[in-house]
């Protein structure tokens, strides 16, 4: 008997006979057919517009409402959820933040030859989305793009707490418990209070060695043109690298990126 193993695509359970891709494609079928409708839309126009049976229809739709990609209405009717809101802004913000971001970002790292970080917030972590860097740093940790960390261990992750309303800052806590990475973590209400004070207060954010031992971090906010936190601006460096006057450059580069995306600084002298 062969042991060579089957290349078939896998079956996805209780859809007998049918392909994981076929799935996908009837999900997708069904969310493009709501999107073509400003209000909500019954089974039977969604059935008939996908061409899938009623049975499957509501089968696949269930399953994307219990994800929030689509949201029921009165009447059995259908429509697209917030679920489809929050991805298509977080990805609308992630493109036109990289793109606004990519040139002033290498003109600091080529000022400071240290590490630029571009990070957005998604739910609890931030994801660096962008970095300009070279090998030469001598950084212990490069994060590659696409990689997480808790909001209370980064620098940026303090501008979005900092943000938030005391209410959605004891709900993060309670979540994540303040599990800390190193000695320098911060791991407790009070001091976190404390941390994001000194933020507000200061207009930018540090790391003090809170994510990885050796390497230190500081943090400014980029705004949208609805003066939105979006992302936020970040240099990382050997601790004893870091110089005080970086904090003014990485605003300044910080405010360009954020008047590339519309922002509008509110002036405080006439002919400012």
């Amino acid at each position: 008997m062969s042991n060579v193993k089957s290349t078939k695509p896998t079956k996805v359970p209780g859809e007998a006979g049918k392909t994981a891709i076929q799935v996908v494609d009837r999900m997708m079928n069904l969310l493009d057919a709501l999107a073509m409708h400003e209000d909500s839309t019954s089974l039977k126009v969604l059935a008939e517009e996908t061409e899938l049976h009623p049975s499957t229809a509501h089968r696949i739709l269930n399953d994307l409402v219990a994800c929030r990609l689509v949201e029921r209405g009165d009447s059995g009717t259908y429509r697209l959820g917030l679920k489809v809101l929050e991805l298509g802004n977080l990805v609308k913000a992630r493109l036109s933040v990289r793109e606004a971001a990519q040139a002033p970002m290498r003109a600091l790292h080529k000022i400071t030859g240290e590490t630029i970080n571009l990070s957005v917030r998604q739910g609890d972590e931030i994801v660096y989305i962008d970095r300009a860097y070279s090998e030469r740093s001598g950084m212990q940790v490069v994060r590659a793009i696409g990689g997480r960390a808790p909001l209370h261990l980064t620098s940026v992750g303090k501008l979005f707490l900092a943000s938030d309303d005391p209410s959605q800052v004891r709900a993060y806590v309670t979540r994540t418990g303040l599990a800390g990475h190193t000695r320098n973590s911060i791991t407790e209400m009070a001091k976190l209070d404390d941390e994001l004070n000194q933020v507000r207060k200061m207009g930018h954010a540090r790391d003090n060695e809170e994510l990885e031992l050796g390497v230190s971090c500081v943090a400014a906010e980029i705004l949208d043109d609805s003066g939105k936190l979006v992302a936020g601006l970040s240099l990382s460096s050997p601790t004893d690298r870091i110089q005080s006057d970086w904090v003014k450059l990485l605003q300044d580069t910080a405010l360009q990126i954020s008047k590339g995306m519309g922002y509008k600084p509110k002036t405080t002298e006439s002919g400012s």
